[in-house]
Order: structure tokens, then sequence, then C-alpha cells
């Protein structure tokens, strides 16, 4: 007798590399209410409505990732709060946290929107953010997103807080612009019991290669100032992600390093990224990608056609990405924003 195969829906998500496949991060919106420079040009054209997954269609993809075996959902954009009737979508995402079925439910948002959206996210079951936050000068903040203003953000973050959300915050590191604000965004994340992330600045979008080298700040140039002031303590915790954590004695806080540039951090991914256009990047830093939105509405109401194209789409995940700023040019660069892909 042959022996029987377990029904495709309960065999896990693995990719060549033997990588489990567990986090899936999910753009809900090309639209933001900021045009940072690094990730959006001043002028965007953004995509027709009727190319988006509607809030239906997010329910079900995200769903069935859920039903192949990935435990971790994070919300992006663009700005995910401001598409309309977002919080339809993360109630309906709460039955999986109940079930069990998934571990936990995030989101990567600029804070402009939390003032008006904590209380309910907490209710529908997130229980921690990463906030996008790169200068605490007003100016320097209007600058470096063109359209935002400061104090709303620091309004959402006080108001993420009060309604209990663990509040992380992730900084582009960038050479020339923030420098200065090293120990200062360090301090304030410790006076407030926030963690911070520094992510190296990526080559994604239409800005040319001179920016972004004069852009860029190697993290371990970052690292050894901090260790001019602090203890580090490098710490083998890792949630999954690409940061390298330390710990700061004198704080006890949490310092992570995002480092795509001058760390490759791929042999241990667990993710892909869902656009909010149904397309499936197994890789932030390659052009490929699949198509889900096509099997998804040619086959409503029936997700094996859509199981399938995920899992081969899994089977195409490449080794790791080829970032590259060592010579002076940048090798690997994304052509799409990173709005496009989600943050």
């Amino acid at each position: 007798m042959e022996q029987s195969i377990a029904p495709t829906a309960t065999a896990p998500l693995i990719d060549p590399f033997q990588r489990a496949i567990n986090y899936l991060r999910v753009s809900v919106t090309d639209r933001c209410d900021f045009r940072c420079v690094y990730c959006m040009s001043e002028n965007m054209t953004f995509l027709p409505k009727a190319q988006l997954l509607t809030l239906e269609e997010l329910d079900l993809m995200c769903s069935t990732f859920i039903g192949l075996g990935v435990q971790k959902l994070r919300i992006t954009g663009g700005e995910p709060l401001v598409r309309k009737g977002i919080m339809t979508f993360f109630d309906a995402m709460t039955r999986h946290l109940d079930s069990g079925a998934l571990r936990e439910l995030t989101l990567t948002t600029n804070g402009s929107q939390l003032e008006k959206f904590a209380p309910d996210l907490v209710a529908a079951g997130v229980r921690r953010i990463n906030v996008s936050l790169d200068t605490l000068d007003d100016a320097k903040f209007a600058q470096i997103t063109r359209w935002g203003r400061l104090p709303q953000v620091m309004r959402g973050i006080d108001a993420a807080q009060k309604a209990g959300l663990r509040v992380k915050i992730n900084a582009v590191a960038l050479k020339g612009f923030n420098e200065d604000e090293l120990f200062t965004l360090t301090d304030w994340c410790a006076s407030r019991d926030m963690d911070l992330t520094f992510i190296e600045v990526m080559p994604m979008g239409d800005i040319g290669n001179e920016d972004r080298l004069d852009q860029y700040w190697p993290l371990r140039d970052l690292r050894a100032r901090l260790a001019e002031r602090f203890t580090l303590t490098d710490l083998a915790e890792r949630t999954g992600g690409p940061a390298r954590y330390v710990r700061l004695e004198e704080t006890g806080q949490k310092i992570g390093f995002i480092t795509p540039l001058t760390h490759n951090f791929c042999e241990s991914c667990n993710r892909v990224r869902l656009t909010c256009t149904g397309e499936l990047y197994m890789c932030l830093g390659q052009e490929d990608m699949a198509d889900l939105r096509a099997p998804l509405r040619a086959h409503p109401g029936d997700t094996a056609a859509l199981e399938e194209a995920i899992r081969a789409a899994i089977r195409l995940k490449p080794k790791g990405h080829d970032f590259d700023y060592s010579r002076q040019v940048v090798d690997g660069k994304m052509s799409r924003h990173m709005s496009h892909t989600g943050g």
C-alpha cells in the first residue's frame, strides 16, 4: 500500500534552501500621507483602485497563508492606516489569533494615524508595533518626510503607549542627516522604554546612485560610536527577522541593527512579501515575483489554485539578495519603490 500523503494545506511552506516560511509581510496600500525621500518620489503616481486587492481578498489571501503555516503577519504600506476601512481587515484577522493559528498580528506605521487608531488596534489583538522615525528635529522631519509633521507622530506614539501597545522605533541611518542624533534618539527611546532598531539605507526606487552612496552610513560605524558611550552586550535573541540585537547595559534597552549592505542576513530568512496588488516577492532585494491575484480572482471561493500558486512561488525563493555598495556603485539596485513592496 502506498504511504498516504498529508493534505496539501497541512504541509509547511519550505523553500529550496530548507527555510520554513512562517512570516508574511502584507502591504495593504501603496498610498501614504508622507513622502519619505528614501521610500517614494515626491509626485507619486498611485495605483488605480481596481488593481488593489479588496479588503475581502486580503482576508482570503492572508487566511490562505495562515492555513499554510504562516504564524506572523505584519501589515505595511505605504501607510497602512490610511487605507479606508482597514480596521475591518484587522478585526477579521482576530479570529486567527483567537484560534491560535496566528501567533502575532502587527504593523509598521509612520505613526501619523495612531492617535485615532491605537485603541482599535489593541482591541483587534495587536500587541506591538514598529514606528518609522528617523529624527526628533521638527525641521529635519519635515525635510525627510516632505509632507510629515513631527508633533502629529509624537501624539500618535503617546496614544499607542497609553493604549498598551509596545512601541519599537525604526530609524534609517542616513549619513549627514541623523548622525548627530545617534545619542539623542537612543536616550529618548530609553526614557520612554522603547527599543530602537537602526536600518541601513537600501537601494530601492528611482534615486540615483550618487545620492544613495552619499546617504549610506554603515551600521558597523554607528555601532562603534555607540560603544564609545555604552557597554554593548550581543544578544542571541532572534525574532526570525534580519535584525541583530545588543543590550545597552547602562540603560537596559535593546538596540537592533538591520544591515543588508554590510551583513547579508539571508541565511535565516523566513519571510515573503505580498504587495497590495497581490504580487508575492520572495526576496526584498530581487525582482522575481509571483502574481497571486490572478488565481485568487480566477477561482473565487476556491483556494486550491491559490495554495498551489503560493507553493510554486516559495519553490522559487532565492538564496539571498545582491545589495552591494562596495564598488562605489549601487549593485543590486531595485527599480521599484520601497512603498511598492511594503516596508
